[in-house]
Parts: structure tokens; sequence; C-alpha cells
């Protein structure tokens, strides 16, 4: 199991360590590659996902589009360790959120804040080599589920990061931890790794 220290946001990406969203699953080799980073201050986590791809899709919008239909980045995680609930957020480079709550793919909710766009400012831009997305979540947002959520160092939370494209001219799914399972399924906590504030 990977492991990632989530650093103190200091202002400077630069500063904050990438963790490679490297693993290849359930599809042949493309050239296409993946990283996250995390920070975090007195209100919320930031984070930034970038990915390098040649052929990007971003087709969905709306608040009910589905992102994981385009090229799209993705973080789960659950943020108390004794609760097996976990959030997952996926965005594409057209700003089309996919926001759920629940403990396995089955019982996942589709959550839809009025003010999404406020809360999470996400911002993705095109790159060079690709494209990436920046966005922040609130501690608040997150004590709406987790009332006990509480940010100090050393405190532990299990998570996955995810690269994957259903319908772009190459189908792909990365993850930073691998996930043993036949067929495309990115809601397996038990194959999440683990996220430690510095």
């Amino acid at each position: 199991m990977r492991t990632y220290t989530i650093l103190p946001k200091t202002g400077e990406w630069k500063d904050i360590p990438a963790a490679p969203i490297d693993t290849r699953l359930w599809t042949p080799e493309v050239n296409i590659s993946a990283t996250a980073q995390v920070c975090y201050d007195a209100d919320a986590l930031y984070l930034r996902l970038t990915a390098k791809e040649k052929d990007i899709r971003a087709e969905e919008n709306g608040p009910l589009g589905m992102p994981c239909q385009d090229s799209c980045l993705e973080f789960f995680f659950s943020p108390m360790e004794e609760d097996s609930r976990y959030f997952n957020f996926e965005f594409n480079p057209a700003k089309c959120m996919f926001l759920g709550l629940g403990s396995d793919r089955y019982d996942s909710v589709r959550l839809l804040p009025a003010n999404a766009e406020e809360l999470f400012a996400p911002c993705p831009v095109r790159t060079e080599t690709g494209w990436e997305i920046t966005y922040r979540i609130p501690y608040t947002f997150i004590r709406l589920f987790f009332k006990e959520f509480v940010v100090t160092p050393g405190k532990k939370m299990r998570a996955n990061f995810y690269k994957c494209g259903d319908f772009t001219v190459r189908e792909h799914y990365f993850a930073w931890n691998p996930v043993d399972n036949p067929t495309p399924d990115f809601h397996r906590p038990e194959f999440f790794g683990e996220l430690i504030f510095g």
C-alpha cells in the first residue's frame, strides 16, 4: 500500500510532492500519465491533479454530466478511519464535476451542492502536454457528513487518485494504488492507499 504525506499549504505547488497515478489497469498501454498533489491549511484541503494526454475529451457538462466518460481526474477519500464512507470527486477539463458519497458503488449517492462552484473553486487549465485541475475541499463541507472530522499532524485518511477516460480515443484507467478487480471499478475502498497529515 502506498502512502502520501499531506504537507501544509505554502502557496507554491512546486513545494508539494506529487503522487504518481501510474498503475495502469484493465486496458492496453497508452501514452498517458498523471500525478496528484494535496496540501492543507486551517480551513481546507487543496488538490492539483495533472494529466499528460494528447487526445483530450471534454464533452460532458452541467450538474448531471458524467465526467468519467471524458478525460477525467478523480480523488476518492475516507475522511474518518472508523467510517467506511468515502467521497469521490471527479472532474473533466470542462469543469464538469461528479461528487458522490457512500461506502461502495451500490450505495453511493450523488451530491449536488447548490454553491459547488464557490465551495470547491475548481479551476481546469489546458497545458502544453495535457491539462490539470485545482480545487479545494473545505472542512466545513466534510463536517456536514463527518461531524467529528478534524485535521491534526499524524491524522490518517484512506484514499486513491485515478485517471480515466471511458469514451476517449484511447480508453484508459490508471490508479495511484493498484485495484485488484477483473473489470474496471474505482469504487473499491479496500484498495485505497493512505494519506498522512504532516
